[in-house]
């Protein structure tokens, strides 16, 4: 079955899901963007160094996981980095993977959700610029040939439930 990326909109519930995806009994990884912040590598002054980092952990986190016999969920992951790479004038995605598509066919994207958006010490930017960043991931994924399936609005459980049924065949 592969791996299994959830992206989309900063602040859309991903992590929330990937929790209980973790507490159901699947293998998640987290977000790299998270664990560099934790960890003291943040983007606020060095934003290009930040996502060169988070894509190199990205790629190790794949590549530690290559083996795996069932789904692995990835909180983010390679696309998003290389996409926030895009963004700032580096390489476009496309070229950056080349042929390589990581993950599975099948990517959930979580749209912007305004009731449940909230700044915190990681996630600093606004409700404007996590909408944008969604709005170019939703553009890029089928650009790269990956079906971008949205997640629904409804509860941590229901969305759980909703991936579970969804996965690539």
């Amino acid at each position: 079955m592969g791996d299994i990326l959830i992206t989309g909109c900063s602040g859309g519930g991903k992590s929330t899901l990937l929790e209980e995806l973790e507490r159901r009994g699947h293998t998640v990884v987290r977000e790299p963007g998270r664990r560099l912040i934790a960890a003291g590598v943040t983007p606020w002054g060095n934003l290009r160094g930040f996502l060169d980092a988070a894509a190199v952990m990205a790629c190790a986190d794949l590549d530690w996981h290559e083996d795996a016999k069932r789904p692995v969920f990835f909180d983010r992951g390679l696309i998003d980095a290389l996409a926030g790479l895009e963004r700032d004038g580096g390489p476009t995605v496309s070229e950056a993977l080349g042929s390589d598509r990581p993950y599975c066919s099948k990517v959930f994207l979580a749209p912007p959700w305004p009731e449940i958006y909230a700044q915190d010490s990681m996630r600093r930017h606004d409700f404007d610029a996590a909408i944008a960043e969604y709005e170019h991931l939703a553009l890029l994924l089928p650009a790269l040939d990956y079906e971008a399936v949205e997640l629904p609005l409804v509860s941590v459980a229901e969305r759980a439930d909703f991936v579970l049924a969804n996965l690539p065949a």
